[in-house]
């Protein structure tokens, strides 16, 4: 990308290349986060957060997290990720116990029907990223892109202060 000289007006502020690009990338997150999102509530009937949660509590193995980690995992507030676990305890999604390191936290963990459901909503989410997020993409590009979002996510996390 050339470095544009400053901007002066709203017409080169909306035609600025960098502005340009990144409107493109997150326009692109966006639709593809819905058409994935979608194919996942309709096919599986959990939404793309619980998907994300389902993945969050698989990497974390049997023993569970904190209702804490999960909030910052997803980013959600203390309230947020309440309700999200209320809703999938409700499925049969996960399950809450007594945290042994924390007499007065609890811990979620997958229940079987977690496990089935995340097993199952992965195949169905694999497909849809390689259909809609990698074969558009020439196959020669395909390793680069990924480097590429790899070193763009790490910059933005690292830019980001620490959450407690």
């Amino acid at each position: 990308m050339v470095e544009q000289a400053g901007i002066t007006t709203a017409k080169q502020a909306a035609d600025h290349e960098l502005i340009v690009a990144f409107g493109r990338l997150l326009g692109t997150a966006n639709r593809l986060e819905h058409i994935l999102g979608r194919s996942i509530e309709r096919e599986c009937g959990i939404s793309h957060l619980m998907f994300e949660v389902l993945l969050v509590l698989g990497r974390a193995g049997g023993a569970g997290l904190p209702m804490k980690a999960i909030g910052r995992e997803q980013v959600l507030t203390t309230g947020g990720v309440t309700r999200l676990v209320d809703r999938m305890e409700d499925a049969g999604l996960v399950s809450r116990a007594d945290d042994p390191d924390d007499r007065r936290g609890r811990l979620v963990r997958l229940t079987p029907l977690g496990e089935e459901t995340v097993v199952r909503a992965s195949e169905v989410h694999v497909e849809n990223i390689r259909r809609h997020f990698v074969e558009p993409l020439p196959a020669s590009h395909r390793e680069r892109f990924a480097g590429d979002l790899r070193v763009l996510g790490h910059a933005a996390r690292d830019a980001l202060p620490r959450l407690r």
